[in-house]
């Protein structure tokens, strides 16, 4: 178990400078810049509201895309504003991130001021997880807290490197998502289910693996699926394919087949088309073993689906990682949009692990019904792999 800001006294924050490492990575307009989905700042308000009322000095430091260098439409002004607006607080957002007019501003704050640091990758040292940019970082603090579950894989310098040097605890976000997943993980409500989806089979093998030892039921679909079945010798037209990994698809398949204990469910039925860009292209449902040689697979069809739902419907527990068609395109969204439903009807605890799933659950307008949205993409992943996330395995243990 981690140390938390909750088993800190107030003694220990209060009139302290406090480093928070939050995931203010939002989703913005290409155009204008205008946050699209406030989602991740929302999901830090209870670290940063609770640090105020303890009457520390809260300076909070995040990346924002992928930056070379200082680049002006990656600046956190606009992330400072949006949360200016949700605290009812000002926010005091500077201009860089590490420097001399940075420990001034640092220097006047009051208990209870809120300080954003600009991008801090800005600086490649940050990636590099330099450890002169995580000493520059950490002397702005006294204490260090990180609640970016969303970067917690990444050994950068504002992750991984400042806990060296400071004690590190974590925010009530990334406790949550340790909580949650990990009990997931520990010690399921049965039957548990696991459904994984997505483009890539390279992406996920690791997952799958993970997963099958401890699951009841394991779903797989999406796109990943057609490497499996070209792999077992089935015609899947011009379906997405990874050749790179028919050999390891075939291992694993077998594998899966192997497990006495495991259910594995697979598509039986797949919606096709020609082209995906050409909205007149025919689209029809076909067995998944007879995908026509001139079509690709784009969702699963409604046996498929019924299958799916009926394994979620008796779950204690269901996670869920990756859509199960292209549902970007209205047209072959149906799959994923229907799992997202029956996650949201299911009594059972219900995991969304970030990323595409996380936007299929807000597009079905059921994300308030989900036991929990993890918030970040890849950090989940690594962590439903069994993998040790460098940003939390730094941090001080209870």
């Amino acid at each position: 178990m981690k140390k938390s800001i909750s088993d800190l006294s107030t003694e220990e924050l209060k009139g302290k400078r406090v480093l928070v490492r939050v995931d203010f990575n939002v989703p913005r307009d290409k155009k204008t810049g205008e946050i699209t989905d406030d989602r991740r700042i929302k999901e830090a308000l209870p670290t940063i509201k609770y640090l105020i009322d303890k009457g520390s000095k809260v300076i909070l430091v995040s990346h924002l895309g992928r930056p070379a260098g200082v680049t002006e439409d990656l600046r956190l002004t606009k992330i400072g504003e949006r949360l200016s607006a949700l605290l009812g607080k000002s926010v005091l957002k500077l201009d860089d991130c590490i420097g001399e007019e940075v420990e001034n501003a640092i220097a006047k704050m009051g208990d209870g001021d809120v300080t954003l640091l600009e991008n801090v990758r800005f600086y490649q040292e940050e990636e590099g997880n330099d450890e002169n940019f995580s000493k520059k970082l950490a002397a702005l603090a006294d204490v260090y807290v990180n609640d970016a579950f969303g970067t917690a894989h990444r050994a950068h310098a504002s992750t991984e490197g400042v806990a060296h040097i400071l004690p590190g605890v974590c925010g009530f976000l990334i406790q949550k998502e340790l909580d949650i997943m990990g009990k997931a993980l520990a010690d399921p409500k049965k039957p548990f289910v696991a459904i994984i989806g997505g483009a890539k089979v390279s992406s996920k093998i690791s997952v799958i693996k993970n997963l099958a030892q401890k699951v009841d039921v394991l779903v797989i679909g999406g796109g990943m699926i057609y490497t499996f079945l070209k792999s077992q010798g089935y015609e899947i037209g011009k379906s997405l394919v990874e050749v790179k990994f028919l050999d390891q698809a075939k291992l694993i398949w077998a594998e899966l087949k192997a497990m006495p204990d495991l259910k594995l469910i697979v598509p039986v039925d797949d919606v096709v088309t020609t082209d995906i860009s050409n909205p007149d292209a025919p689209v029809k449902t076909v067995p998944s073993s007879q995908i026509p040689s001139d079509m690709m697979g784009v969702d699963i069809g409604p046996e498929t689906i019924k299958l799916i739902k009926d394994a979620v419907k008796d779950a204690g527990t269901v996670v869920w990682n990756g859509p199960l068609g292209i549902f970007e395109n209205p047209k072959f969204a149906k799959g994923t949009m229907e799992v997202a439903k029956a996650l949201a009807q299911s009594k059972a605890v219900t995991i969304i692990g970030g990323g595409d799933s996380a936007a299929a659950a807000e597009k079905a307008g059921v994300a308030d019904k989900i036991t929990h949205i993890s918030t970040g993409g890849g950090a989940s992943l690594e962590f439903l792999e069994g993998k040790s996330l460098p940003g939390i395995a730094i941090l001080q243990d209870k």
